[in-house]
């Protein structure tokens, strides 16, 4: 099939939208999915500084959704999703490695190689540009930057068809990482207290689970639209460069936070956030480090902990739903940190998302194939 898709071939350049062909038949276990939507996420644009280690050129995107248009036979415990099913895509992984099997496959054995570094190797290739040439393989089973995805069943979560599947992809991964953060590693409910550091998407999508758990959550972040954001959405605002930052919080939290989430892998607000815990608090790290982490004397002290947190630990095909039915509820209002681009405004999309005036771009095809 010749589709569109937002091609990106070197590291410092922009994406072109340009025709590429798909292979449309899928492999056992696979589906074909036209894209009604893509979220624009970060992990999209860490490509750029990946050190060539994510192949070039790609098609990218991995928070899609749309509808199947074909699915293969023998598809195992996903043979439930079939042509006509409207599907939420997150990440992928291996299904059979003890993590998986232990139902935590955001900690597959092969999560990097499926999801940064090219996919599944027994499977044929599926992209090439116009002129013949080999695209990456896929970018976390998807590649979902484009008029239409190949991807394993069981990344695909159904939804109900009369909701707006164009703007559901960032649940399978950005909305799925703050929200299973909270509801998932932390478990927190009513009367818990969490401070999460960074009010962008995944902050946001935190801060949104942590007030529909009943939780009191603060919110630190040094843009002020973002604090007002988190204020409409339930928490304390905090302006990251507030004076004693760890004593507010412990403050405003009684005694300390039970919880933090970390969204900005910035070293000085990851160790306030580790003082403002109280007696066995645990803080959450999402985002990528960048470089060696410092803690300062005492912050681990008193039982304290810290750990990273992949995908918010979360079984998609669990968690996608849960936060679905707390959105039509009116608890998990997601859809207000949305602004929709053309797949053809893709660099505008990644100027705004870059220079924070937008929180969450979600990208929708033009129907140009054949």
């Amino acid at each position: 099939m010749r589709c569109r898709a937002a091609v990106l071939r070197s590291y410092e350049g922009p994406f072109t939208v340009e025709d590429v062909l798909l292979r449309t038949e899928p492999a056992p276990g696979e589906i074909l999915v036209e894209i009604a939507g893509a979220g624009m996420c970060r992990t999209d644009l860490a490509v750029r500084g990946s050190a060539g280690r994510s192949p070039l050129p790609a098609v990218l995107g991995h928070e899609g959704a749309g509808v199947v248009v074909r699915a293969a036979p023998g598809g195992g415990p996903d043979v439930g999703i079939g042509v006509g099913d409207h599907v939420v895509l997150s990440f992928d992984s291996c299904g059979h490695c003890p993590n998986c099997r232990a139902a935590s496959p955001a900690y597959c054995d092969s999560f990097a190689s499926l999801n940064l570094f090219g996919g599944r190797g027994e499977q044929p290739p599926r992209l090439t540009d116009a002129a013949g040439k080999a695209l990456a393989p896929r970018w976390f089973g998807q590649s979902s930057f484009a008029e239409y995805a190949l991807v394993p069943a069981r990344n695909a979560v159904r939804v109900d068809p009369a909701l707006p599947v164009e703007l559901l992809g960032p649940l399978g991964c950005g909305f799925l990482t703050g929200a299973g953060a909270v509801l998932n590693t932390f478990g927190a409910g009513p009367g818990d207290t969490l401070v999460v550091l960074g009010a962008g998407a995944v902050g946001l999508a935190a801060v949104m689970a942590a007030t529909a758990a009943g939780a009191v959550t603060l919110a630190v972040d040094r843009h002020p639209e973002r604090l007002t954001l988190a204020e409409r959405f339930g928490a304390t605002p905090l302006h990251a460069s507030s004076p004693d930052l760890p004593g507010r919080i412990r403050r405003l939290t009684d005694g300390g936070a039970r919880y933090a989430l970390d969204t900005t892998a910035a070293p000085p607000l990851i160790n306030h956030a580790l003082h403002a815990l109280r007696p066995l608090g645990v803080l959450g790290l999402v985002a990528r480090l960048h470089a060696p982490l410092s803690l300062e004397p005492g912050t681990l002290d008193r039982g304290r902990g810290i750990r990273h947190i992949c995908e918010g630990d979360a079984v998609p095909g669990v968690l996608v739903p849960r936060l679905v039915a707390l959105w039509r509820a009116g608890r998990f209002p997601f859809d207000q940190l949305i602004r929709t681009y053309p797949l053809g405004d893709i660099n505008e999309a990644e100027r705004d998302c870059g220079a924070g005036r937008v929180v969450k771009p979600v990208l929708l095809p033009e129907r140009t194939s054949r």
